[in-house]
């Protein structure tokens, strides 16, 4: 009996240590996520869709929380932004379980951005996953039927932006009972990272950013010539490497040989048999040029997938297109259905199109393969509700925040030089390049301890130099001479 009031006297203690349950005012109740074998502590707050229109139509904005393994946390925790624009927070619960060590003593936060996951998402029945939409460069026709439905539902669209994006986290914050937070973007999630500390400074602690996006870039012109600039580095890789350039000697013209295979049908492309890797079905398909670039783009995200390339490539010259697909991850990973089309048009539309000039656009595509499916994209924000945003915000944020910060050196859609030129604003910030990996790098390997003890001390002079030596010494892996091997 006394050790049984010794025990609820050091549980009572305990609560009065962690202040953050007493000051949230949002329920928490248990919930699963995807690919999380632990249940998570769900709620959802309702917010003004338009703020300027209080009384207006509300939606849900969802957060998980996955609680600190201790009974006395640190009251600042680490909140998550996903990537896309699109992507939803709750589908990182995998990355969120790596942080073991940080949730020692703290909370990792997922909340889902307005419009995706489970945060009043934006459903329409032309934007979903299909695997159809993979032999379709042309998205214009489904956004119009997308706007027409969700417009007749009584959505409005020119609201989800990352402005209002950031109205939301911090009402959520303040429902959670967090005085501040600590912040990992990815990808889009490091623009959210920024332009929140532009506005609620005092409510962070320190700053991750992963792929990193620069307040100036234009997301909806800016990756084609970095994807471009990728592709063109696999096959220049495939030029220096003995097995690669013997197999593959002319891999830097391998696109003009397709391009000229399939004009001989014309501009329409050649009707074609694809056989799905998943059951061996047989699509017959319009292929065109268009339709193999826009089935390559997703392989260089990854140093696995980039380093198929130069064999796919080459298969696909011969007339052989079903290993370009079967290692597409669109169609062999759920990837498509975790990322939502009309969130990503609502922003880009509003941030990133006014910013493009006829002249620029002219100008970046010029001879770009990839021009036809960029134009196509950019026309899509011609029938789309557009959002307004603050006059600073393609601006440079500057902050003496702690900020850790981590490129992939095969990243085709934020290059080390993004986060090069991010660091220079952060002059208390440690920017660490890792040449073998790919779009996104502090999952990988040994991140998750770097962001661990980094969010530990909010400071750079206890990270794991082994690990900060093993990850800028990391190098690609070597490409597919053929399909069975990769060869140096």
């Amino acid at each position: 009996m006394q050790r049984s009031l010794v025990v609820i006297f050091a549980l009572a203690l305990a609560a009065c240590g962690n202040e953050t349950g007493s000051k949230r005012s949002l329920a928490l109740t248990d919930c699963r996520l995807p690919n999380l074998s632990t249940a998570a502590q769900c709620g959802t707050l309702k917010v003004p869709e338009d703020r300027s229109k209080p009384d207006g139509r509300k939606i849900e904005i969802f957060a998980a929380v996955l609680p600190a393994n201790t009974a006395t946390p640190k009251d600042d925790p680490l909140v998550v932004l996903a990537g896309g624009p699109g992507q939803a927070a709750s589908t990182l619960a995998p990355f969120a379980s790596r942080l073991a060590e940080l949730r020692r003593t703290r909370d990792v936060v997922l909340i889902d951005q307005r419009g995706t996951g489970r945060s009043s998402p934006l459903v329409c029945e032309a934007f979903k996953p299909r695997d159809s939409d993979l032999f379709d460069p042309d998205p214009l026709p489904r956004a119009k039927a997308c706007v027409e439905e969700l417009t007749a539902k009584g959505v409005d669209l020119s609201q989800y932006t990352t402005t209002a994006w950031i109205a939301d986290l911090e009402a959520m914050r303040e429902a959670l009972g967090y005085q501040r937070w600590n912040l990992w973007g990815g990808s889009y999630g490091t623009r959210v990272a920024q332009e929140y500390l532009r506005t609620h400074a005092d409510r962070v602690r320190t700053m991750i950013l992963d792929g990193v996006a620069p307040p100036g870039m234009i997301i909806s012109l800016d990756i084609w010539t970095t994807r471009e600039a990728a592709l063109a580095a696999v096959l220049k890789a495939c030029s220096t490497s003995q097995a690669c350039a013997k197999a593959h000697p002319d891999a830097g013209a391998v696109l003009r040989t397709i391009e000229q295979s399939l004009a001989r049908d014309g501009d329409a492309g050649r009707e074609t048999d694809v056989i799905d890797p998943r059951t061996g079905d047989i699509h017959r398909v319009r292929m065109t040029l268009d339709v193999v670039v826009a089935a390559l783009q997703p392989l260089t995200y990854t140093p696995e997938t980039t380093a198929l390339v130069p064999e796919i490539l080459a298969l696909a010259a011969k007339g052989e297109f079903a290993p370009l697909f079967a290692a597409n991850t669109n169609l062999n990973t759920r990837e498509a259905e975790q990322t939502n089309a009309a969130l990503h048009f609502s922003v880009t539309c509003a941030e990133d199109i006014p910013r493009i000039t006829p002249e620029l656009e002219r100008t970046v595509l010029a001879d770009l393969p990839t021009k036809r499916l960029a134009q196509r994209t950019i026309s899509v924000c011609g029938v789309w509700p557009r959002g307004s945003v603050p006059a600073d915000f393609a601006k440079p944020v500057k902050s003496d925040v702690p900020t850790l910060i981590f490129s992939g050196g095969m990243d085709p859609v934020t290059p080390p030089a993004f986060g090069t030129e991010v660091a220079k604003d952060f002059p208390n910030s440690r920017h660490i390049v890792a040449p073998g990996y790919g779009h996104i790098v502090s999952m990988h390997a040994c991140g998750p301890r770097l962001i661990a003890t980094f969010v530990e001390d909010a400071a750079m002079n206890r990270l794991a130099a082994s690990c900060i030596d093993y990850l800028e010494k990391s190098v690609p892996p070597p490409l597919f001479a053929n399909r069975l091997a990769a060869s140096p």
